[in-house]
């Protein structure tokens, strides 16, 4: 059986200890990120909203910039919204900096209640690019 390899972006590995839960987890060729929120870096939420959803873009950078991966090697995106029809234009505009060009990841987007007070979530699973 093979160890779960634990990914961690730098500078935050002790909000994931708080919480009990990987950053990202490696595994072969794949790495599977936890839903990034817009947490700043004490882990409270940003309040407006559309630099939240920008920030937990930039949370998801910073995972798999750690694992050696850009956005380029996502391949599945699944994300959580408090009010889907009224975030909407927020959400695509990140979208499309994260993903200006085709071919796009594929992408489920949930609308949910609660995000232990966050209003997005963004999780993906990414290719980890082999070594040159």
């Amino acid at each position: 059986m093979h160890k779960r390899d634990a990914i961690f972006p730098a500078g935050r590995q002790a909000l994931y200890d708080i919480n009990g839960y990987s950053a990202a987890i490696r595994s072969g060729d794949l790495l599977f990120v936890s839903g990034q929120v817009g947490s700043r870096e004490d882990g409270s939420p940003e309040p407006q909203f559309d630099k939240q959803v920008q920030l937990a873009f930039d949370n998801l950078a910073a995972v798999l910039k750690a694992a050696g991966c850009s956005f380029d090697d996502i391949v599945d995106v699944t994300s959580f919204h408090t009010d889907p029809a009224a975030q909407f234009d927020v959400v695509m505009a990140a979208k499309s900096r994260a993903f200006p060009a085709k071919p796009y990841p594929n992408w489920t987007a949930v609308g949910v209640t609660w995000l232990a007070g966050f209003d997005f979530e963004i999780k993906v699973i990414a290719r980890i690019p082999q070594a040159a």
